[in-house]
This record gives structure tokens, sequence and C-alpha cells, in this order.
């Protein structure tokens, strides 16, 4: 089984805020050479469940 992880930090000026992150995401997915399974995109700071 192929995995792959990486880590992304958004900095925003508001205490709160909507990024669109599919475009990262992409090229994450692009950067793995993965073809097929599944992705687990996980907010890990507190803030981001709010």
């Amino acid at each position: 089984m192929k995995t792959y992880r990486k880590e992304l930090w958004f900095d925003i000026k508001k205490r709160r805020d909507f990024i669109n992150i599919t475009p990262r995401i992409n090229e994450c997915l692009k950067e793995s050479g993965i073809k097929e399974g599944l992705l687990l995109c996980n907010a890990m700071h507190i803030t981001a469940s709010e």
C-alpha cells in the first residue's frame, strides 16, 4: 500500500475565515503519484472545527 503525507499551513488575516483548499489538495494528489484510493484531509487545529 502506498501512502503520502503532507502538512499544509494557511495564513489568515482574520480570526475566522473560509479558504478553498481544493487546488492545494489537487497539487498534493499529483505530487503523491497515487492514482486511486482514499484521501483523508484532517484539520489538526481545534479552531478549524468551530
